[in-house]
């Protein structure tokens, strides 16, 4: 990513996965991130949902308030896997799919997948494919203003397995709500999961299969 690290510094107009722009100054590119600074907060972007990236010809952003990038070591080359690491327990929202963020912190990241504890989706199984953004909460705010006392870490039932089609597979037989329930077909009985195939009883009765791959998160009702 040589030639995008030339736009450091700079103001850039980005589009991602979904027909989404941001504009902002590149602050910095690893091999499978970057993060761009909008006036007032950093995003995150995982280069796998990078579509384009060009000179802005906008006025220049407004800078609101700018603190120090966090999640990042100034020392080190700055990695996907390595900014989860770092965010892990702070809060941060997240857009994975439909027409809505997420709120909340991460508590473990897996080897294709993290798990994410959100006030509204309580715990959520997030494959780390499907992440298109995430921006750090102010360390003065929390979602929805709750106290920390309202948001512990909700210890899981169930151990952690180590991939996404694994641990959807400890729900087989249990009602479970794909892709936050944007769509009727995403909510269902899980009834079997073999070879990233997920068999899936929506509540017409009606029997759908889903690829995994396609699937970008979980979490019990």
């Amino acid at each position: 990513m040589k030639g995008i690290s030339n736009y450091i510094g700079k103001q850039v107009n980005i589009e991602i996965t979904g027909k989404t722009t941001f504009v902002g100054i590149l602050v910095d590119v690893g091999l499978d991130i970057l993060v761009l600074f909008d006036g007032k907060q950093y995003l995150y972007i995982p280069l796998l949902h990078l579509h384009n990236i060009k000179l802005s010809s906008d006025d220049p952003i407004e800078i609101i308030y700018q603190d120090k990038q966090p999640f990042t070591d100034d020392t080190d080359t700055i990695s996907y896997r390595k900014i989860l690491n770092n965010a892990k327990g702070l809060f941060v929202e997240i857009y994975v799919t439909g027409n809505k963020s997420i709120h909340g912190y991460i508590t473990n990241i897996l080897t294709d997948y993290f798990v994410f504890y959100s006030p509204v989706y309580k715990t959520l199984f997030i494959s780390l494919h499907h992440l298109k953004w995430m921006i750090p909460y102010s360390s003065s705010l929390t979602p929805y203003t709750l106290s920390n006392e309202v948001l512990p870490v909700q210890p899981l039932g169930i151990p952690l397995s180590r991939t996404f089609e694994e641990q959807l597979k400890k729900y087989e037989g249990k009602l479970v709500v794909f892709d936050t329930g944007d769509l009727p077909d995403k909510i269902g009985l899980v009834k079997n999961i073999h070879n990233n195939i997920v068999e899936l009883i929506t509540a017409n009765g009606e029997t759908m299969y889903w690829k995994l791959i396609h699937l970008k998160s979980a979490h019990l009702p």
